[in-house]
């Protein structure tokens, strides 16, 4: 069950996405950690951010509607206060896995980074880079640039100064770069991506949607519009992966984390199926935190059943 993603031995396939698993610590004592391969952290910036007002998650009949505004403490208090927690996790996992004769050193830990000007992004990025803890970051690209009100995730050149700013401020850590569905071309930003430095690829990210309560005749989340995840997106999710596997990433030789709708173990193995050399599970975890364990295990019986002794020998083996 093993992975190797960008460099970096992960124990398993499955990641707990960015912005569902808190600074990492707040899972302890409802989930077994060993069942990850890696945890994202939610979204840090520059500066401590409250986030929009509430309400700003809403649950739907086949996903969740969110728009939290990157809520978080900031880079400063972030090293501070939540790397030791990091390190706690991990500790705690590796003397388990000793007493249970396991080799699992414990998920991987990324750190996952936003911004809303290419500076921010800088100033979090340096605080991150050479931190034994954070191997990996993963750039959050679905912020809207003040300068232009584009998105650095909507538009390749926008994303290109981004990346040309960030990847050299990265000297010893991987770059992953979390893109967004409602790009208008999902493969060209990709492509944009790795030419601009990136060492893997998170797809996708939530899905831009809105929900209205009619008999109060107001939207359901304070800011109107927000991101959808959960089942709902999760074909769309599989789509964009094959489709950036196929043209970009798979000749690249770049591993894509593959995002959206992961309830169960066939979804995983979609994601998988379409190229993806990782899984990453997100609103998932709000409906039972003990998911991955259960994924797991139907991967395992999967893999044995179609005669391979490692899962990654599935990626991209879609009969076509």
């Amino acid at each position: 069950m093993a992975v190797s993603l960008a460099g970096l031995s992960l124990p398993g396939p499955l990641i707990a996405a960015a912005g569902t698993f808190g600074y990492v610590r707040e899972f302890e004592q409802v989930t077994d950690y060993r069942a990850l391969g890696a945890i994202v952290t939610k979204s840090i910036t520059a500066e401590p951010r409250d986030g929009n007002e509430p309400w700003r998650v809403v649950d739907l009949p086949a996903g969740m509607l969110n728009a939290i505004g990157l809520a978080n403490v900031g880079v400063e208090r972030f090293m501070a206060e939540k790397i030791p927690d990091v390190q706690h996790v991990r500790q705690n996992v590796r003397q388990h896995a000793r007493q249970n004769a396991r080799q699992n050193g414990g998920p991987v830990v990324i750190g996952s980074i936003a911004g809303h000007r290419i500076e921010e992004y800088a100033a979090v990025a340096a605080a991150f880079d050479g931190c034994e803890d954070l191997p990996a970051v993963e750039l959050n690209v679905s912020c809207p640039n003040t300068a232009t009100g584009r998105q650095f995730g909507d538009d390749p050149q926008q994303l290109a100064a981004l990346l040309d700013a960030i990847r050299p401020v990265l000297a010893s850590t991987a770059m992953f770069v979390k893109l967004s569905p409602g790009a208008p071309d999902i493969v060209a930003m990709a492509a944009a991506a790795v030419e601009h430095g990136a060492d893997g690829l998170t797809l996708i990210n939530t899905y831009p949607a809105m929900a209205i309560d009619v008999e109060s005749r107001s939207f359901r989340i304070s800011r109107g519009a927000g991101g959808l995840s959960g089942p709902a997106i999760h074909p769309i999710a599989v789509k964009m992966v094959h489709d950036v596997h196929r043209d970009v990433a798979g000749p690249a030789g770049v591993p894509i984390i593959g995002l959206g709708g992961v309830v169960k173990w066939q979804d995983a193995a979609e994601f998988i199926l379409a190229g993806a050399t990782a899984v990453g599970v997100g609103t998932g975890l709000f409906v039972d935190p003990n998911l991955p364990a259960a994924i797991n295990r139907g991967l395992q019986r999967w893999a044995r059943r179609q005669g391979v002794s490692r899962l990654e020998e599935l990626r991209g083996a879609l009969n076509t």
